[in-house]
């Protein structure tokens, strides 16, 4: 079913990381800018995350005995800084999300570049070290993410979603290991209900997410993949759906030969298995496509 699975350590059938995206409100302040404040019912959802939920999944790793990684805007790291603290001081990584969960696809490279910058300054006076990995806010990497990225010396980039297992991406100034994912780890479109950003997904047991999660980590454990959620705090972290993330977790360890580790890891490990010759996986070029493709005819609106 994977045409070429890497050698994971120690024989593992696959690699997972339960990565968290902790935005808490600045979906709020980007998407309501002037009516934020106002806004107390939605931003106490937000904070749900900071004040609640990563406590309770720092507590939920530690018993597992695993180490993470959590991607946060920079604004998020100085607004939040004691959730980012507890983190590190876990073990945890921490990754670069963006400044305030701007899209790069919707920025000029200028301004791009400024967002980059702006939240390594938060990562040097709260998390104490640069990042090494990125997710696109949204998915939204740009054409010159990753040429910002090699430029400032990151190693990987997880916002995309174009295998089962990691690969590398290309640009001019040089080349990233990518750890993609699917919308199907993400539990977004399973779980979130609010009106404010456009999400009315129907509100259902954590069960039936579960039975998608499960299911994607019974194939990466098959057929030797890569597992990598997009979990929120505000979201996965509420009582019902850490429960039951800890049950997917004791579902994982119960199958035996799996390697949870923290994407740095991962990126890390991969890299390694090039260098060395060991393994080669499939490199893709940025951008895909150097300008529109022109149309033979124009569709009619009406």
């Amino acid at each position: 079913m994977i045409q070429n699975p890497p050698p994971w350590p120690n024989g593992a059938r696959c690699a997972v990381c339960f990565s968290f995206d902790m935005d808490v409100e600045s979906l709020l302040h980007l998407n309501h800018r002037e009516a934020a404040p106002s806004r107390l019912a939605t931003s106490s959802a937000l904070r749900y995350g900071p004040f609640v939920a990563i406590p309770r999944i720092i507590d939920i790793f530690r018993h597992y005995g695993i180490k993470q990684t959590v991607f946060v805007p920079g604004w998020c790291i100085e607004a939040y800084p004691r959730a980012i603290e507890a983190l590190v001081e876990a073990g945890h990584e921490i990754g670069h999300h963006g400044w305030l969960h701007e899209r790069p696809n919707t920025l000029s490279p200028g301004d791009e570049a400024r967002v980059l910058d702006r939240a390594l300054e938060a990562f040097d006076r709260v998390v104490g070290a640069p990042p090494t990995g990125y997710r696109a806010p949204a998915y939204a990497l740009s054409e010159h993410t990753p040429d910002l990225l090699v430029e400032r010396g990151f190693t990987y980039d997880a916002s995309l979603l174009g295998d089962d297992v990691p690969y590398l991406l290309g640009s001019s100034k040089g080349t990233l290991v990518e750890l993609p994912s699917d919308f199907a780890l993400d539990d977004w479109v399973q779980y979130v209900n609010m009106k404010e950003f456009g999400y009315m997904m129907p509100i259902q047991a954590p069960e039936r997410a579960m039975e998608v999660f499960r299911a994607e980590f019974d194939a990466a454990w098959a057929y030797g993949g890569l597992w990598i959620s997009v979990w929120h705090p505000f979201v996965s972290g509420r009582l019902a759906r850490a429960d039951a993330m800890a049950r997917l977790i004791r579902h994982m360890m119960d199958k035996g030969d799996v390697w949870f580790a923290p994407m740095t890891e991962i990126a890390a490990h991969v890299q390694g298995l090039v260098d060395r010759g060991e393994w080669t996986p499939r490199t893709d070029a940025v951008p895909f496509w150097a300008a529109p493709v022109d149309h033979l005819v124009t569709p009619s609106r009406g």
